[in-house]
């Protein structure tokens, strides 16, 4: 037949099934040939072809002059009574028009299992056989399609006229057949091919399917908060609003997801962005930050996921998803890098519970793409869960039909084995509506095959989809579950029943070794290096909240950061893996520089001791304490601290925003240059500022200066004891004369100031001395001493 399209696998019965139908239609004939002309009416007028995505999957014909593209095909799973309507675009790639041309819908033969569905995906034109169209008023006629043009179809067909027998797995396939100037004759020009499943009736023993939908996300929160009491949360970009807004990837996740029988896998690091979205916040933007705008979002996402997750399973992963076969292969060997697994675990269920208020599940780990070793199951259970999400392609069973999800594989820890199939079925690009139809078709027969293999045995499968589908990718998610409403083969699990389905003796339950994990995933992993990076940050970190007031500012916005410097979401992204550790480290190291040494100049002793003092001061908000100044001598022989030693230490508090004098007794044994340095420490010993050196010039004062001092004091005395008796002679001339006057000693009106110099007090201070300077209480100046500073006893 010049007009046959290709299927794979057709057999006796089908081609009786065709001789029936064409018998049918010739009987028919003149009932539809008044029905073509309006058919063909029906058809849309061709249109110039826009550009077709290269990443669509449109198998084009023999000579791959035309694509077919179905873009809507419902019901996705009829029964008895429907009408399948089928809509799409063909598309000429060529040059030259196509004449005359027919849009028919062809049913191919069931197909017997799964693997099957999958050879018939994959099938070419060369293996493939033929089968004839249904023809007749199920065409769409085109007269005339120019070359690079488009045109849109629709097709119905009653479901009784598609010659369905027993329930199954059915080809399907539509195509365009006609003629151009290059080969003038009619023929299929080209087809794309689909499944639909059959199944009229209800099984006996329904499938119990689980369908996993994971709300993660990438990391957008930075280590940094603001100065300000509230801490206010810096994110590196703003890119999660587009998620949250409508059309979003997340908000249809929320949105779609609230509709669907699902068990909710959630990052509660996700929850606590977005909750730290809905108050103040600020965004990177080069040098600086800017204030972020989208709190209504934010709250509007969260109340709608609070809604969507109420009366439903929900596991929570460890806090930021941390990529456990990272920390298998390459973290454990870093001392303390799995130290975090396990307040990861302990936060997830908390914050959770905090912001959607429901208590969730924290049993189950979810190693990437369910691949599994021993190693990765046992970092995966260090930190509680007893359960670990696998998938058949790790953990392979050679059985004839796919067993019970749950196994156990020792040491009381369960695998639930997802589906491969089902669970890689809407990865790709979902963009476009056929894509998006292609997928939910096949993951719908798969499905109805597996519910085949064993009609007798109930089974509960798990379906484990990519952590952050996109939206077009979610929509064929929602679009495949809603084809499974009717309840005909399968019915709706948790993933919590799942795992404690009873298992099939038969299953497999053997691990698979290390050498068995797959390269293109170990190649994705965090190397060494980054744990080694991760926990020398946590080093410094609790060094410096060791000396902290109020430490849990700062340990809980560093523990997050350092939950999402190992999660899952950098696979793939080593670049950006890296940038975010180093600004881990960046901030914390600047934050610890808020507490240092003002620098010194060069001093100056003069004297056999004197006291040297060292200023530290605190930029940051709150108090610091236990730290301890350590001042040490390069010359204790010519400059000795505090008595006599070469090293002298003293504890620090100094209170935030403010600067603090230390003053240290040093004692000159010699003169000439000293080199003492200054460091803080923590009170266990531990550096924590940068060594400061400054140089103390000792002058020691000699036995000739000292008599020279000692003169000087004797003059001194020796000028009172003669301002005392002239003032002692000048009172007794007076008291002589007043008592010639007869004046009695009580002295009289010509009193008056005593004559000659140097009598009474002088400047007419009446005896007062000037009064001391006023004790000066400012703050300490922070800046640098200045050149040559002297300290004086």
């Amino acid at each position: 037949m010049a007009d046959a399209a290709h299927f794979r696998g057709t057999g006796h019965s089908a081609a009786r099934r065709w001789l029936r139908r064409a018998v049918a239609l010739t009987a028919g004939a003149p009932l539809l040939a008044g029905l073509l002309a309006g058919t063909a009416q029906a058809a849309h007028t061709a249109v110039p072809a826009a550009p077709e995505p290269a990443s669509a999957p449109v198998k084009a014909g023999a000579d791959g002059t035309v694509a077919v593209a179905l873009n809507t095909l419902s019901p996705s799973a009829p029964v008895k009574g429907d009408t399948l309507t089928i809509s799409g675009t063909v598309t000429n790639r060529g040059k030259t028009a196509v004449d005359d041309a027919d849009v028919d819908l062809r049913v191919g033969p069931r197909l017997s299992g799964r693997s099957a569905i999958d050879d018939a995906a994959n099938a070419s034109a060369s293996t493939a056989v033929q089968v004839a169209p249904l023809g007749g008023k199920y065409r769409v006629k085109i007269a005339h399609l120019p070359g690079r043009a488009r045109q849109d179809f629709a097709l119905s067909v009653p479901v009784s006229d598609l010659g369905l027998d027993e329930s199954g797995v059915y080809q399907l396939g539509v195509s365009l057949s006609g003629e151009t100037a290059r080969e003038p004759w009619d023929h299929v020009l080209g087809i794309q091919r689909t499944f639909l499943p059959w199944q009229p009736e209800p099984t006996d023993k329904k499938t119990q399917l689980t369908f996993l939908w994971p709300l993660v996300s990438t990391i957008h929160l930075s280590a940094q908060t603001g100065a300000d009491e509230q801490q206010t949360p810096v994110f590196d970009n703003d890119d999660l609003a587009a998620d949250l807004a409508p059309g979003g990837r997340l908000q249809q996740m929320v949105a779609l997801g609230s509709q669907l029988p699902v068990t909710w896998v959630i990052d509660p690091d996700l929850l606590a962005t977005v909750d730290a979205m809905t108050h103040r916040y600020s965004i990177k933007k080069g040098n600086t930050t800017v204030p972020g705008k989208n709190q209504q979002l934010a709250n509007q996402w969260l109340n709608s996921l609070e809604k969507a997750v109420q009366h439903h399973p929900v596991v929570a992963l460890p806090f930021a998803d941390p990529d456990l076969a990272s920390l298998a292969h390459t973290g454990r060997g870093v001392s303390g890098g799995l130290s975090h697994l396990q307040p990861a675990t302990q936060v997830a269920a908390t914050t959770v519970d905090t912001i959607l208020h429901v208590t969730p599940s924290t049993d189950f780990a979810w190693p990437v793409d369910g691949a599994v070793d021993p190693s990765i199951v046992d970092v995966a259970t260090s930190a509680g869960a007893d359960k670990v999400i696998a998938r058949s392609d790790s953990l392979v069973d050679n059985l004839p039909y796919t067993p019970t999800a749950a196994r156990p594989v020792g040491g009381g820890t369960t695998a639930v084995v997802a589906d491969t199939r089902l669970s890689t079925a809407f990865q790709g690009d979902l963009t476009t509506a056929s894509a998006s139809t292609l997928a939910v078709q096949r993951f719908l027969a798969q499905s109805l095959a597996l519910a085949q293999q064993e009609p007798d045995k109930q089974r509960s499968i798990v379906v484990a989809p990519q952590r952050m589908p996109n939206a077009g990718q979610v929509q064929a998610m929602a679009a495949a579950l809603h084809g499974l409403d009717s309840e005909r083969w399968t019915e709706p699990q948790n993933l919590m029943d799942a795992a404690s389905a009873t298992p099939d003796p038969s299953a497999n339950t053997h691990v698979p070794p290390q050498s068995g994990y797959p390269r293109s995933l170990r190649k994705q992993e965090l190397p060494t290096s980054a744990f080694q990076q991760i926990q020398d940050t946590q080093d410094l970190l609790t060094r410096f909240t060791d000396i902290l007031s109020a430490p849990d500012r700062v340990e809980a916005p560093f523990a997050n950061a350092q939950e999402r410097s190992m999660s899952t979401s950098w696979r793939g992204d080593t670049g950006r893996a890296s940038a975010y550790r180093g600004s881990v480290r960046a901030y914390l190291d600047g934050l610890r520089g808020e507490v240092l040494l003002v620098p010194k100049s060069d001093l100056t002793l003069s004297g056999a001791s004197a006291t040297i003092p060292v200023t530290v001061q605190n930029k940051l908000l709150q108090d610091v304490q236990h730290l301890v100044l350590r001042l040490s001598s390069s010359k204790p022989t010519r400059l000795k601290l505090d008595g006599d030693k070469a090293v002298a230490d003293q504890p620090i508090k100094v209170g935030g925003g403010h600067s603090q004098s230390v003053k240290f007794t040093g004692t000159g044994n010699a003169n000439g240059p000293v080199e003492v340095s200054a460091q803080l420490f923590t009170q266990d010993g531990r550096p924590y500022s940068q060594k400061m050196t400054f140089e103390v010039k000792v002058s020691e004062i000699t036995p000739t200066a000292m008599l020279v001092i000692a003169s000087g004091v004797l003059l001194l005395v020796f000028a009172g004891v003669k301002m005392y008796s002239r003032r002692k002679r000048a009172a007794a001339r007076r008291a002589a004369a007043q008592e010639a006057r007869g004046d009695g000693p009580e002295g009289g009106p010509d009193d008056g100031p005593a004559d000659g110099p140097g009598d009474g007090p002088a400047n007419g201070s009446d005896g007062e001395q000037p009064s001391d300077p006023a004790v000066d209480t400012r703050p300490g100046n922070p800046a640098p001493s200045g050149s040559g500073e002297k300290v004086d006893r």
